[in-house]
């Protein structure tokens, strides 16, 4: 399996988090991402920290293996973190070299973002991974549901909601598959001026964008094969669900929320 972005794949297992209701899964998400930016002390941050590693043990699936799928996304919090470490010049000076200075509050909203951006990002790869896309599908679709009565697409919007998150590793094996194919050729897109990179990058993204387009035909002529016509006359295999794993999470979730506000105030 390719480990350079695991966003997208699931992983088989009988854990507590697993056997979630998915639905509630996706609550505890929004509300997850609202008590991120709640966060206003070392303390609200250190409860936060404590719920996604939690999580992630309760889940089973090795830590390693979720550290190394979001290797690509290391680069971008560290980018976020030194862009306010440098550019914000809130409060008093705590460093100065070279004629840069390092202050207070750039420190802590380095800090603070990178941080709101790790938590957020291991906790939605958590979701994907011990969830089938199916089951977000039809979580998503059951918890849109009320805006049906405005004609809004709900089941449309679930579907390709559905199919984006299985096609991510797919594309990632195929665009795993022509880079290697390229360099056998000779390419090398990690060396040279960046001018240079970019135009190696063309053999690489045209057959992806064409392998893309395939893959797309032939998903729409499989699902005319076999009579797909939207939601109108569908049934589901299996019907969503609450159990009394989710009636638990349900309480600890209140006394976390409860905990947290007060340690926030």
């Amino acid at each position: 399996m390719n480990q350079s972005l695991i966003i997208g794949q699931y992983v088989p297992g009988e854990s507590v988090v697993h056997k979630i209701d998915p639905r509630l899964k996706l609550i505890i998400i929004f509300i997850f991402v609202i008590a991120v930016f709640m966060a206003n002390n070392v303390w609200s941050y250190v409860s936060l920290y404590f719920f996604v590693f939690a999580s992630v043990g309760l889940s089973r699936i090795p830590v390693s293996y979720i550290y190394k799928g979001l290797k690509p996304v290391w680069w971008i919090i560290i980018i976020t973190f030194m862009f306010h470490f440098f550019f914000n010049s809130g409060g008093s000076v705590l460093v100065s070299f070279l004629g840069i200075n390092v202050y207070e509050q750039g420190v802590y909203q380095g800090a603070s973002i990178a941080t709101r951006f790790f938590l957020l990002i291991v906790l939605a790869t958590l979701l994907t991974l011990s969830t089938t896309p199916i089951a977000v599908t039809d979580a998503v679709e059951a918890l849109l549901k009320p805006l049906k009565k405005v004609r809004f697409p709900v089941h449309e919007i679930a579907l390709m909601m559905s199919i984006s998150l299985r096609f991510i590793p797919t594309f990632m094996q195929e665009m795993d598959k022509i880079s290697k194919a390229q360099a056998a050729r000779g390419l090398d897109y990690t060396k040279g001026k960046l001018k240079d990179r970019f135009k190696a990058l063309l053999p690489l993204l045209i057959p992806l964008l064409i392998s893309s387009f395939k893959r797309a035909e032939d998903l729409a002529l499989a699902m005319e094969a076999r009579g797909y016509q939207g939601e109108e006359g569908r049934t589901k295999l299996r019907q969503l669900s609450f159990s009394k794993i989710d009636y638990i999470v349900i309480i600890s979730l209140v006394a976390f929320l409860v905990s947290f506000y007060m340690i926030r105030v």
